[in-house]
């Protein structure tokens, strides 16, 4: 019988420290949580502001469809010579929509790409 390993990071604390931003909303879109990379990113906690004031109109409307759909959304960004993978899906509790996580992932310039068979 294979013993169960212990692990310290159980209380999910090691998430606020993680080298990817992560932002998490309610099911209206009102931030809830962020870690620190995320409020450092945005330079700011905007925990308790919702999406659609921190965005442009043509965002405004991917974000609503959004949430209207709620379908993983995914996509590749360059800002200021940082290229970043953002990927957005939406969490569940007990079956009912909760809102979305986003995981914002700053990409090197020499990542490696392979396909496996």
């Amino acid at each position: 019988m294979k013993k169960q390993r212990t692990q310290k990071s159980q209380n999910g604390n090691w998430i606020k420290k993680a080298p990817v931003s992560i932002t998490i909303t309610d099911k209206d879109g009102t931030i809830v949580d962020m870690n620190e990379k995320a409020i450092k990113s945005f330079a700011k906690d905007a925990r308790g502001e919702n999406l659609l004031s921190c965005h442009n109109e043509e965002s405004k409307e991917k974000i609503k469809a959004l949430f209207d759909k709620k379908n993983i959304n995914a996509y590749t960004i360059e800002k200021n010579g940082v290229k970043k993978l953002v990927y957005q899906f939406p969490w569940y509790e007990d079956d009912e929509f909760g809102g979305y996580v986003e995981f914002s992932i700053e990409l090197p310039d020499n990542l490696p790409h392979f396909i496996r068979k």
